[in-house]
């Protein structure tokens, strides 16, 4: 989809002109507080027009389904698309003035899309921030206005061979030299072909290398304004590319082909989400399920891992606001959200739902929710593609020793800084 970026930037940047920014006309509220206008009491009615894609987008008609048993006067009709068609397809629709009344929108994208001023803004008394992952709710934050709510959220753990490891004679990594060393023993004494694999480049990499300039105290942005070009900055960037320096992660593996790599025992270790976990049950085969498991992101200053997912959003255009919110505001009450981690695996936004089922019982899953208590999103600003496309561009130039970490950190601050953040 990267090659889409900058067709549907200028999409967006139509859109702000036609719409305004609408920053001013919504309380910003405290901290990213609902602050929107409320809805109506009482059973939802009429007919909305709801957008998802992926596989929840397929599967959202049974939850509708079960969102039209409680409110018989209601109407959800769900248009299910794939997921590399999305950008493009909410883009125009917002530049065109022809939306539906709910979209799902990846959590990458909230900033772009709110500063268009095309969604409404999350109403007072209908959600409460706390029962969410704090790193969720921080998605649909932009300019200290909640917009919609976060629907399903996904993390990055270490997946290792724990057969591999026994055999080199180590445990799972608490912190960075742990994690050296583990990747380093995998190679040399667990017959692994790569101790680790970590993405060298390309498109979203900056997904792999965050968590790491994250746990060495960096961050993306601060006040408004990019920090790229700092001492945490150039040391997440040496220590990410002394992997592939030493050997120890492989530089021309396709992410796709890590999943079977893993499963052959020639990749000791990846650093991935929630779906590895159905790839690797399914294709591992019998037997295969005890000799892997998961660990978290290792600790330096801190041990953050990132924090992606999906959120929900209802358009200000909506003809029938109260039942879209309505209905939002069902998909995330604990029930909506552990069927959806049944029908598709997705992982609930909502804390409370962790609490009981499948998601309370499947030691896998619950490391993820550990994780969860300390992962970052990306900044919400409606330049965010753009910018992302520059740290995948400086990580890969330190990966394949084109650049040192302190002039790629220093390019990156300067062409983030000339891109800005579209406020």
């Amino acid at each position: 989809m990267k090659h889409l970026r900058y067709a549907t930037a200028l999409v967006v940047a139509l859109a702000l002109g036609v719409t305004g920014c609408g920053q001013d006309e919504a309380d910003s509220g405290s901290g990213g507080q609902p602050a929107g206008k409320e809805i109506a009491a009482g059973k939802a009615k009429g007919a909305i027009r709801v957008w998802a894609m992926g596989g929840e987008g397929e599967k959202l008609a049974e939850l509708a389904g079960d969102f039209m048993k409680e409110n018989p006067e209601a109407k959800v009709n769900v248009t299910s698309f794939p997921f590399d068609a999305a950008h493009d397809k909410i883009a125009t629709a917002i530049a065109g003035r022809q939306t539906p009344d709910v979209t799902m929108v990846g959590t990458t994208w909230m900033g772009e899309f709110a500063k268009t001023g095309a969604f409404d803004p999350t109403p007072t008394g209908l959600f409460d921030k706390s029962k969410f992952f704090g790193g969720a709710w921080n998605s649909i934050v932009v300019d200290g206005t909640a917009y919609g709510v976060p629907w399903y959220v996904e993390t990055r753990l270490i997946f290792h061979r724990k057969d591999l490891a026994a055999k080199a004679g180590v445990q799972k990594p608490a912190n960075w030299q742990g994690l050296t060393d583990f990747a380093q023993a995998m190679k040399e004494k667990g017959g692994a072909k790569w101790g680790i694999y970590l993405q060298p480049g390309g498109t979203e990499s900056w997904q792999s290398f965050m968590p790491f300039a994250w746990q060495a105290g960096a961050d993306i942005m601060k006040d408004g304004k990019f920090t790229l070009d700092t001492p945490e900055m150039r040391k997440a960037l040496e220590y990410y590319a002394s992997f592939f320096r030493q050997g120890l992660a492989p530089t021309n593996l396709a992410p796709e082909a890590v999943g079977w790599g893993f499963i052959k025992g020639e990749v000791g270790a990846f650093v991935s989400g929630p779906w590895h976990m159905g790839i690797l049950r399914g294709e591992g085969g019998p037997g295969f399920e005890g000799k892997w498991d998961v660990a978290q992101m290792p600790h330096e200053q801190a041990g953050t891992s990132f924090i992606g997912g999906s959120d929900l959003a209802v358009f200000k255009e909506s003809r029938n606001r109260d039942t879209a919110w309505k209905f939002v505001q069902f998909l995330t009450t604990p029930a909506a959200q552990q069927k959806l981690y049944d029908l598709v695996g997705s992982l609930p936004a909502v804390q409370e739902s962790w609490q009981s089922g499948r998601l309370a019982d499947d030691p896998f899953v619950k490391a993820f929710g550990e994780q969860l208590n300390d992962a970052k999103s990306a900044p919400a600003i409606a330049t965010w593609e753009q910018v992302a496309d520059v740290l995948d561009d400086g990580i890969e130039r330190v990966v394949r020793g084109v650049s040192d970490p302190a002039t790629a950190a220093k390019e990156m601050q300067t062409k983030a800084t000339a891109i800005g953040t579209g406020g």
